[in-house]
């Protein structure tokens, strides 16, 4: 059985954000970097499944993006993949997830992978759409959200989180592409004789234009920080003092009671 993990790198939501001079994107200078919190499940339930099935898999990891991520892929290996696999992209922030997704499956299309994991989303953009349409370019099966994972003979058998709490039964035959959701295992802490192993461990560089020939569907035209709003007026007293205020502000400030 063949894995792969699609990761991606993104800035520790602790971090203070300010535009960058083209606003098009934040001003990355001051920014710390960690992985995807949702693709940290999705590589412990890759690394659960090769210890089930007695560590048979072969399990790869997958990053798109500029030098920086492959501390990410470091991290991964650390927690139990086998090889990792860095799309070197230095404007990866301006791609949108369908010409993302197209990369992935360039390369994956010819690998044989039977099952493919992404978090449900990244915590920088949230578009939750690459893992799909990964799946759809592809053509297998997929489902997201799982919050609950169990494979055997060929069968995964999962949980979707839905809407109020709601969890949804699934079925899916490999090969299979899920996509999971926060609580779905605890993921591991990389033990330091892991992070030495993870030193020797393969990482593979592919230059982005040698997978991407789709062009954007979608483009960012801007981005900045929410303007700023005069602060609210609170009122205090009696009730029908307050009122009376209410009704004179009202009068005065808006064309409400003219």
């Amino acid at each position: 059985m063949k894995l792969l993990v699609c990761i991606k790198q993104v800035p520790d939501m602790e971090s203070r954000f300010k535009p960058a001079a083209d606003g098009l994107w934040f001003d990355e200078s001051d920014l710390a970097w960690r992985m995807n919190e949702y693709d940290e499940y999705a590589v412990e339930q890759a690394v659960q499944l090769k210890e089930q099935l007695g560590k048979e898999p072969e399990l790869t990891v997958l990053s798109i993006g500029p030098d920086r991520v492959v501390e990410a892929l470091k991290k991964a290996l650390a927690m139990g993949a086998d090889r990792a696999v860095h799309i070197q992209d230095s404007a990866a922030h301006l791609k949108d997830p369908w010409q993302i997704a197209s990369m992935i499956s360039r390369y994956a299309g010819d690998k044989g992978f039977d099952l493919i994991f992404t978090g449900m989303q990244s915590k920088d953009r949230g578009s939750a759409q690459v893992g799909v349409l990964v799946a759809e370019m592809l053509g297998i099966a997929s489902a997201t959200t799982l919050v609950d994972f169990n494979y055997a003979d060929g069968l995964i058998q999962g949980k979707r989180e839905l809407e109020g709490g709601i969890k949804g039964l699934v079925e899916l035959e490999l090969p299979a592409l899920v996509t999971c959701q926060l609580g779905l295992n605890t993921p591991r802490y990389p033990t330091l004789p892991n992070i030495m192993k993870a030193k020797r461990k393969e990482i593979e560089t592919i230059a982005a234009n040698d997978l991407l020939s789709e062009e954007p569907l979608a483009s960012a035209t801007k981005f900045y920080a929410p303007e700023r709003r005069k602060s609210g007026l609170v009122l205090e007293g009696d009730l029908s003092g307050m009122v009376e205020k209410l009704v004179d502000l009202l009068k005065e400030k808006t064309a409400v009671l003219k």
